[in-house]
This record gives structure tokens, sequence and C-alpha cells, in this order.
């Protein structure tokens, strides 16, 4: 452990756990029913949790002897009112807890240290390689793609609550925390109906106002100052893209007039924020010959917030031009005083245009098909017998197919809104610019006939090859799929009809990669590992075909799902993976995690400039891998792999997940637009989607996807007598030790005693018992390799920071499992009438003088237990999720 992390750990138990303490008192004041007697019960029921579990306790255990010992309550009503009051005040330590951990951000991180811009430029003026960085600079840039991904519980008035209680907290304000802290008490955290996906839309959109806009902008002045000339008008450094509105895939919410109303909703956004920053100018530039320029802006962006669609008069090269006029006056008549200002505002109207963030379309491959089958035929638009074509005779049709005008034979609404949305991209373009909306992306790319069936739609819906300004991104995530990826691209590359649209497109291909699904199928190790091949291949084969090939990664927030230490994940890169930008989705908690305030959002966009810099500039043009380490990664994922698919192919594997987990609720949390499966019908593990799959096991605090199989592979080849290799391969390998540093991230928030009591179940006893001996095995030698006696020991700020999470979130879980069982035996038992009766006759006790927001989300009985405890297992969903803030 360095000196450093020793230093920043008191830090961060000064003015994060010494402060939650404090802070945390004030919670009797919150305006909740008994809350007094909550507070003080809450941090009982904690001790008596954890005391429980070191005994070997199981949750109903734990909460049927702590009502005992702790209360005189005689109904069940009593007794899920003190529960549901519980998670009131869990929820509200989170969020305590979140705005404390944002507020001393800048304190327990070198904000100019290792892996910023600052430490950038120390090594390049150190090695003398500005030449090389204004080149890098040239057409090199970082991509976040903020997704709609339903893993953020928050609504967005917490958002706000969130960020007002950190900047309270930062000025030390008490009685101002105290304020927003009694807010929250009157604010409710449950949403009584799914937002549809404009709202999610929206909320992101917050995101990008008050926090990415300002981010970006600092970054690009630092930049522009230190490395004079390295940002040119053509490249935008940092790029943000967009999914809510855009991802159809298995969302049937999403419409293409959804596509054209948030893209309207950015293009506001982003005029309301350069409108914001010129009346702030305006105060400023009061010079003469100027003050009337900055005006006529000023009105100009004001009067296009309000415009309709289609009738905007006002384009970002109309800003650019009137900024520069201002500039020049400023240099030539006025000392070029303020002028810095003009220069930032200039920067980012380059960089964010009239779109603000690109808006993303996503299409599942399975539905082109099924149009295209449906359209064969149809108004001479394709052969009737089409669908009875091989590959080669369909490919050649698609290409030139002709403009599709009478949509009446699709009376499927999915199929109709594929074509209506490719003609609406058109009008995006026209009000926000190409870069408004310019990539459509195919989820479950497996053969080049799924690229050519899109590239045809595009033609069916009215768009002629020359004027295509569109960058089809086939989405690879199976194990399979990643393996015959390259073949599928060389396919595309030697059709010239394609090459020709790819040269119109400056020779870039875009390709996505999925780890989450990746991950499902394959297994942790086995999934990373599945990536990095394939981009290999893919950056070979691109190379032969002189294609500059981008890579765009779909990582979630956990290790399981790609998350992490993600810039350490770019940095290990070597020469033989491409690195003209790093592209990659921030999805639900990890946006708020990461990027919820403008000092971490800069911090963690500049870790990943550093690291797609690094990569290329100090690799010294080495591969990421030698033969003999890309041999031994290869054995390990193999032996990973296979012990992952014994445990995924038993047949109550996915049974056992939905038995033991809040799984089942996830489409029923209205956190998200999108269904939890992509197929109505049984439950499979194809059509579950990565996010409850991922955070079903997460809840469980069995973490399963971000680790099992790795220690089986380590135990494998450690007999095979290959420890040697492995030990060294880890201290010199960064690529192979940041893949185990994520995992283990994933195996310290695991908490096994929580789910004991079903190692002795009949039918999942031996589930559980295979998945937490791989568990220990995997921990075991983990602690080896890095020679340390505990998980996550040189990580000690993120180490502390999980410990305090998990003690919150410890009754959130013990009353969730209770609440799972006791909805089991209502399920397993014929319903009594005579103990309906009696609940009926107990009735509601009333919640107690409060009218607050928040007390209306304690259900009551009424007859109907199940429905009450299933309430009880989803709000406790929400709470635990937040606390964990990267577990989906």
């Amino acid at each position: 452990m360095n000196p450093s992390d020793n230093s920043f750990l008191n830090v961060f138990n000064k003015e994060v756990g010494l402060k939650f303490q404090l802070y945390n008192s004030l919670f009797t004041a919150l305006p909740f029913h008994k809350v007094e007697k909550t507070g003080v019960l809450v941090s009982i029921f904690l001790l008596h949790c954890e005391e429980g579990y070191a005994a070997g306790k199981g949750p109903v255990e734990i909460i049927r002897s702590f009502l005992e010992q702790y209360t005189s309550y005689s109904t069940e009503q009593e007794e899920l009112d003190l529960l549901f009051r519980f998670v009131q005040y869990s929820e509200r330590q989170v969020v305590l807890f979140d705005a404390l951990e944002d507020a001393a951000f800048p304190k327990v991180n070198d904000l100019g240290g290792s892996g910023t811009m600052n430490h950038l430029y120390s090594e390049v003026v150190q090695k003398q390689m500005q030449e090389k960085i204004r080149k890098k600079f040239e057409d090199f840039s970082v991509r976040l793609v903020l997704t709609a991904h339903p893993t953020q519980f928050y609504p967005s008035e917490v958002l706000v609550i969130i960020s007002d209680l950190a900047k309270a907290i930062i000025e030390d304000n008490t009685a101002l925390v105290n304020s927003y802290l009694q807010q929250l008490g009157k604010t409710p955290f449950f949403k009584s109906s799914k937002p549809t996906p404009y709202d999610e839309a929206v909320n992101l959109i917050w995101y990008l106002e008050n926090v990415f806009y300002h981010a970006a902008g600092n970054i690009l002045s630092y930049v522009s100052n230190r490395f004079p000339g390295s940002i040119l008008p053509g490249n935008r450094l940092i790029k943000l893209g967009f999914w809510p509105g855009g991802d159809r895939d298995g969302n049937p919410f999403v419409r293409s007039e959804t596509a054209l109303k948030v893209a309207r909703a950015l293009r506001t956004s982003i005029i309301r924020s350069y409108y914001e920053e010129v009346k702030q100018l305006k105060k400023r530039l009061t010079f003469k010959g100027v003050l009337h320029i900055v005006k006529a802006l000023e009105e100009k962006l004001y009067r296009n917030m309000y415009l309709p669609a289609g009738k905007f008069d006002l384009t970002a090269d109309k800003v650019l031009e009137l900024l520069l006029e201002i500039r020049n006056m400023l240099e030539t008549e006025h000392n070029s005083l303020f002028i810095e200002y003009i220069d930032n505002l200039v920067m980012k109207v380059q960089l964010f245009g009239m779109h603000f963030a690109s808006l993303d379309i996503r299409q599942d491959s399975n539905v082109h098909h099924a149009l295209l089958e449906r359209i064969a035929g149809s108004a001479g638009a394709l052969p009737e017998h089409y669908n009875k074509m091989g590959t080669e005779e369909k490919i050649g049709h698609l290409v030139g197919a002709a403009s599709l005008d009478d949509l009446s034979m699709l009376e499927d609404e999915v199929h109709r809104d594929v074509i209506e949305t490719m003609r609406a991209i058109k009008n995006i373009q026209d009000s926000n610019g190409e870069y408004g909306c310019h990539r459509y992306i195919i989820s479950h790319t497996r053969t080049a006939l799924d690229i050519f069936e899109v590239y045809g739609l595009f033609r069916l819906s009215g768009w002629q090859d020359k004027e295509l300004t569109i960058d089809i991104v086939p989405l690879f995530e199976s194990i399979e799929d990643l393996k015959n990826a390259p073949s599928v691209m060389r396919k595309l590359y030697e059709t010239e009809s394609y090459r020709e649209h790819l040269r119109s497109r400056k020779d870039i291909q875009t390709i996505m990669l999925g780890f989450s699904d990746g991950t499902k199928d394959g297994g942790f190790l086995m999934a990373n590992w599945s990536i990095y091949k394939a981009k290999e291949a893919l950056t070979t084969v691109a190379k032969e075909y002189g294609v500059q090939v981008v890579f765009f990664d779909g990582r979630g927030g956990p290790p399981a799902r790609g998350g992490g230490r993600t810039h350490q994940f770019y940095s290990s890169m070597g020469s033989n993976i491409a690195n003209k930008e790093i592209q990659l989705t921030i999805q639900g908690q990890t946006i708020s995690a990461n990027f919820g305030t403008v000092e971490t959002a800069r911090y963690n966009m500049e870790q990943l400039m550093h690291a797609g810099v690094w990569s290329d500039l100090f690799s010294g043009g080495k591969p990421t891998l030698t033969k003999d380490e890309d041999a031994l990664i290869e054995a390990l994922a193999r032996e990973s792999y296979d012990a992952y698919s014994q445990l995924k192919n038993t047949s109550n594997f996915l049974e056992y997940l939905n038995f033991a987990s809040p799984l089942r609720y996830y489409s029923e949390a209205n956190i998200g637009s999108r269904p939890s499966k992509r197929k109505s019908g049984k439950l499979n593990l194809d059509d579950l989607r990565a996010v409850p799959y991922v955070g079903s096991w997460s809840q469980l605090k069995q973490n399963l996807p971000g680790y099992y199989g790795v220690g089986t592979a380590l135990k494998k080849l450690e007999k095979a007598g290959r420890w040697n290799e492995i030990t060294v391969l880890y201290r010199n390998s960064s690529f192979f030790r940041t893949i185990l540093e994520n995992c283990e991230m994933a195996l310290t928030k695991c908490f096994f005693p929580l789910t004991e009591y079903l190692s002795s179940h009949p039918e999942y006893g031996g589930l559980w018992n295979m998945i937490h001996t791989e568990f220990r095995l995997t921990r075991g030698y983990l602690l080896k390799l890095a020679g340390t006696s505990e998980l996550m020991e040189l990580k000690p700020v993120n180490k502390m920071s999980i410990q305090m999470r998990q003690r919150i979130e410890l009754p959130l879980l013990t009353i969730q499992q209770y609440a799972l069982d006791r909805i089991r035996e209502i399920e397993g038992v014929k319903a009594d009438a005579t103990a309906q009766d009696a609940a009926k006759k107990d009735g509601p006790e009333k919640d107690g003088p409060e009218k607050d927001a928040a007390s209306k989300d304690v259900p009551k009985m009424k007859g109907d237990r199940k429905n009450v405890y299933e309430k009880l297992a989803m709000r406790c969903s929400f709470g635990i999720i937040n606390a964990e803030r990267n577990s989906a």
C-alpha cells in the first residue's frame, strides 16, 4: 500500500465516516411517524443482524427474534409498519452517504495526480513528446454514451437533493443540511408508475446540462492551454452519446415519435446551456461594438428554444460565426479582455453543436429479419421469392432495393416503426445536424446478412447510397458471435457496395461489443477474454482492408457487466488493439456515481482520456500480451468457461435465482420503461436481460457473474504445474491484473451468510454450495496472487466505502430475504379464510399525524398479505441497489 493511500483513507474516515455519524443523528428530526423510535431501533437492528449472521442464523430467525426482544407488537400489520419504516430510514441513509462521498471526492482523490490531464502534461513535457501528443489529439476522442438501462432507482427529485446536499456539506452548513434531510423525509422515493422513454431522457438530460457541459468545457480549456494547437475544429475530443428514445431493442414503448421528441429536447437543452452562458458573458462584454453582437446572439438563442420543429433558423455554424466576430473585436480593439471566456464557449459549440449528444438508434436483428420477410413480394420492393433465396442473392437485392412508399402492408407496429424511425433520422439530422443521429446499432449481430438487412432497410426507407449519412454498427454479444465477428466483418469489407458506403464515412467502421451478455453467456473470465481476442482479430482484419475500426464497449456498472476499473483496462491495451477512440456506455448508477458532479465527471473523463493516450504513446509499440501470456490466459479462460457452463446448464439454475432473489419483481419496480425480458413467456437465460440477471445475483450478495469459474481455472492450472507462470503473468500484465482486480471487487461485495439458510435446502442446497465453494476458492487464489490477507487490501479507500455501504444495506438485505420467505410461504399454502378474516379484523394501523409523501409508501394489509410482502421486497431493492452504486 502506498503512503498516500493511508493519507486518503484518513481523509475518507474524517470527511465521510465521521460526518456520516454526525449527520445521521439529524435523522431523528425527520418528519416520519415515530421516527425517533425508528432511528434507535434501526441501529439496534443492524447490530442484531450482524450478531445473528455471525451466529449462523438466517434472516427469518433474525427478524423474528428482534421483534420479540425489542418490540411489543402483537399484529403482523404493526410489524410490517416497522419494517417499512426501517426501509424508509435506510433509503435516506444511503442518500446521505452518497452526498458525503460526492462532497469528499476532491479530498480523497488526487485531482491532479495519476491518470489526469495534469499528469499527462508532466509526462509529455518530461519526455519531450509535445508533437506526438498534438498528432494523437488530431483524431483521438472519448465517447461516453448515456443509456436508459434501469439501474438507477433515484427519482430525479432525489438526485437534485443529493446534489444540493453535497454542496451544503462542502460549505459545512449544518442548518442547510438539516433542511435538505427534512426535505428527503417529505420526498417519495417510490415511483407509482413506470417512466416513459421520454421521462428517462429528461432525467439524463439533467446530467448533460448540469454536469457534462461544464466538465467537458473545463477539460477542453485545460488541454487547449497546456497543449496549444492540439484541439482542431474538425475533431471533437469528447463526444457524448444518448440512448433514451433511441434504444428500441426489446422496448415496445420507444417509437419514431419518441426519437423526434427526445432529439428536440436535446437541441433545446444545448441552446439553453449556450443561452445561460451568453447571459453571463453579457455582464462582462460591455464594450462598444461588442455588446450589441452579444445581445443579438442572446436573442437568437432564446427564440430558438421555443420555435416549433422545422422552424429553426439557428445553426452551430451561425453561433460560431457570431462568437468569432466577438473574439476578433476583443483581440483587435479591447486588448483581448475576457477573450478566454469566448474561447471556451467556442470550443463547447464545436463540441456539442446543436445536438448536445448523438441519439443512437438500436434494434434487434431478429426484428429486421422478420420485417424483410413481411416486405418480400409487397409493392415490388423485393422479389416474392426473396425469403427462399440464399445469403448472397439476398444481399444482392438488399443493396439495390428501391424505396418502399406504401407501408399499409406492415400491420405490426414494431415493423412499421423501423421504417418510420429510419425516415425520422433525416428530420433529426436536419434540425440537430448530422451528429444529432448518425448511428444505427444492430443487437444480436450474427452474420454479415444482419448488417446488409439494415443497409437494405435504409434504402427501402428512402435513403440513397450517396446520402446515407449513417454509421451501421454491428453489436456482437455471445461468445460464439464474438468468435465469428472477424469473418462477418471480412465479408462486409469485401462487398463493394458496403465498402463504398464506408468510404463515404471516412473509412471508419464502428463495432460494438457487449460485455453484459457475454458474461451471462460464458462467464466473467471468458467474456473478457473473448472480447479482447475479438478486438485483436477485428483490428487485424480492418487493417487488411484499409479500414479504421473503432470499438464501442457496452459496459454496465459492476465488473460482471464490464465495469470496475475501466480506465486501467484501456491503458493496458497494446499496439495490437485499435485505439482511435475510446467508446463505452455509461449506465444507471454509474452515471450518478462516477459522473454525478462536475468534479467526478471531469476526473473520470480525464482518466479515460489519459488511458487512451497512454496506451498509444507510452506502450512502446508492444502488443498487449506475449504469445506465451496469450496462451496462458486462453487456457484459464477455457477452464473457467467449462466451470461456468456446468453451473449454468444445471437444470434448476434459473429457478434457483428466481426462488432466492427478487428477480421476478424487476419488471414491476417502475424504474425503467424497458421490460426485464426481451420476450414474454417462460423464463430463459437467452431472453433474460443482463441488468436483472446481474442485479439479482448482486441482491443475493453472491455476485456470481463477477467471478464464477476463476478459482477453478487457477486451481486446475496450478495442479498442472503452471502456477509460477500465472504469478509472473499477474506481475507483468496490467491487462490480466485489471481483470482479476475487478473480480476481487465482485468478491468483496459478497455476503454468503445472508443466504446460508439455503445450504441445506432439498432442491437448491447443491447449487448454493457449488457457488459458495467457487467463491471461497476464487477468493483464496486471488489473495495468494496479490500477496494480501484481505480482499482489496491495496485499495483501502474503495474497500472502506464498500464496507460502510454494506453496513447501511444489511438491514435492507435481511428484510428483503424475510419478505421473500413470507411470499414463498404464502404461495406454498392454500389461502385460509380464517387467517384472511383475522388480517382484515386487525385492520391497518394509522400512520400517525404526519402527512408527508414518504409515509404513503407504506401499504396496508387489506387482506392481501402476499401483495404487501411483494411491495416490501421491491422497496428493499431500491435501497440495496442505490447503496451498491454499481450493482447492475
